[in-house]
């Protein structure tokens, strides 16, 4: 090898080195700095995200009822999937970052390895319990004479899950490292060539829903193989992840899942809140108040983003200062997530109060009788919305510190409790019909959310007293 090629690759390690130390030094660094350089990514991710789902929607919708149906009956067991795959994420971003703080760097490695064997484990295991049974959970969901439909996408599916789920547990292992901006680019990459494909396949080569399910796997399987081409190939990140960097750990397993399952768990919680809201509805205003319920939804979804982009970002900030004991830094973190998020939020949540009509009226163009209804919604919503951050950085905060069934408490007592304890009493014993049902998922949710905040500033009290003690 020549003298320059030598200095070159000299060179280039350097730098790769520096890149690395850089975005280590920021996860690691000031915590203000970190949140806003980690959270704006992320929120484009989700943003992209969004809007890809959407697209996928509207184009779906082009086929008719049946087929637009057929995929929201798959769509919360979909949504389970997924949500699994993005636990195992959190749980891994959250040990990496608790290994980097506590400067153990082969545990963090170990930890990396093991998220991506345990998705791949998921992917298989999955399909085949699902398939086996996947015709009579359709009946049971209610599916009826659509459930062929919706198996065909359902099978389509379910047989490329490793590659819907590994991007997920890819980009946590990036963000866990500071490396927010590739992790972020996977993303949009996935959301624009699923919105190209989506129209190919479903009309152009007349595959219908099976077409939309065809273009997700593709779209994903290109994000996978990018970022696996990073993490195995170009090895240009600071883990290592390789079979000399592997050592079966039990412990590191168990850390992992012990993420995973409360956050799948939390979104169960919240499609078993969305079913009591339809059911209340349908005692009350019947599929109008339902109709109006998933349209303004969409848009309370749109206005989390930007605090679930700042939770992620917490997290992963909290757990490597937790796992450097520096506890200072770690309520630091909390209370300017919180500020930043609040801040966000009262300007979303005005401007959400103040142009709802005009918001109403984009999201629900084709039933333009809805519009009046939805602002409605939306004006009471708006209260919900501003304590947004309250609830979502405390969950994110208590997966980074490891303790993802304290999150999971949280969720349970707004959601299952104040929601809907609030949303009966004004709905039937106040005999407040509609508003009841948006009254009191805006004021439960508030309450809810305050409980998240005292309880998170308690427990970090409480780490700092453990220490001094």
């Amino acid at each position: 090898m020549s003298d320059e090629k030598v200095n070159n690759s000299k060179k280039n390690i350097e730098e790769n080195e520096k890149n690395h130390n850089d975005k280590i030094n920021v996860v690691l660094g000031d915590p203000k700095r970190a949140i806003k350089k980690l959270s704006w990514p992320i929120m484009v991710s989700m943003l992209v995200t969004f809007a890809y789902n959407l697209a996928d929607t509207i184009w779906v919708a082009g086929l008719g009822t049946n087929s637009l149906a057929a995929l929201g009956f798959f769509m919360p067991l979909f949504l389970m999937i997924i949500s699994l795959g993005n636990g195992i994420g959190a749980g891994t971003n959250s040990l990496i970052a608790r290994a980097i703080g506590a400067n153990n760097k082969k545990k963090a490695d170990n930890a990396a390895i093991h998220g991506i064997l345990i998705t791949i484990f998921i992917s298989i295991l999955a399909p085949i319990i699902l398939l086996l049974f996947l015709n009579n959970l359709l009946l049971l969901m209610g599916a009826g004479a659509i459930a062929p439909l919706t198996a065909q996408y359902a099978t389509i599916i379910l047989m490329g899950l490793v590659v819907l789920l590994l991007p997920a547990v890819g980009s946590s292992i990036l963000r866990s490292e500071g490396d927010v901006k590739r992790a972020m680019n996977v993303m949009v990459v996935t959301a624009i060539l699923n919105i190209i494909l989506d129209p190919i396949f479903i009309y152009v080569l007349k595959l219908g829903l099976a077409g939309a399910g065809y273009a997700t796997l593709i779209s994903s399987a290109i994000s996978t193989m990018i970022i696996f081409y990073w993490l195995l190939v170009k090895k240009d990140t600071y883990l290592n992840i390789s079979r000399e960097d592997f050592d079966f750990d039990l412990g590191i397993i168990k850390e992992i899942i012990s993420i995973a399952i409360p956050a799948t768990s939390e979104i169960i919680i919240f499609s078993i809140v969305s079913l009591i809201i339809n059911f209340m509805l349908s005692q009350t205003t019947g599929p109008i108040g339902v109709a109006v319920y998933t349209a303004g939804w969409r848009i309370v979804n749109l206005a989390m983003i930007p605090h679930m982009g700042l939770g992620t970002a917490t997290l992963t900030v909290v757990g490597a200062a937790f796992g450097a004991k520096n506890f200072k830094k770690l309520r630091a973190t909390y209370d300017y997530s919180i500020k930043l998020g609040l801040t966000i939020s009262i300007i979303m949540g005005i401007l959400i109060f103040i142009f709802a009509p005009q918001i109403a009226m984009i999201f629900s163009y084709s039933e333009a009788s809805l519009i009046p209804a939805i602002s409605e919604f939306l004006r009471i919503l708006s209260i919900f919305c501003m304590a947004l951050p309250l609830g979502i950085i405390s969950s994110s905060t208590f997966q980074g510190l490891g303790k993802a069934f304290i999150s999971l408490i949280l969720t349970i007592q707004r959601a299952l409790l104040f929601e809907v304890i609030f949303m009966y009493i004004f709905t039937f014993i106040l005999n407040m019909k509609v508003y009841g049902v948006w009254g009191g998922l805006a004021i439960g949710g508030v309450i809810g959310y305050l409980v998240s905040f005292l309880v998170t500033k308690l427990y970090l009290r409480g780490l700092k007293n453990s220490v001094d003690s």
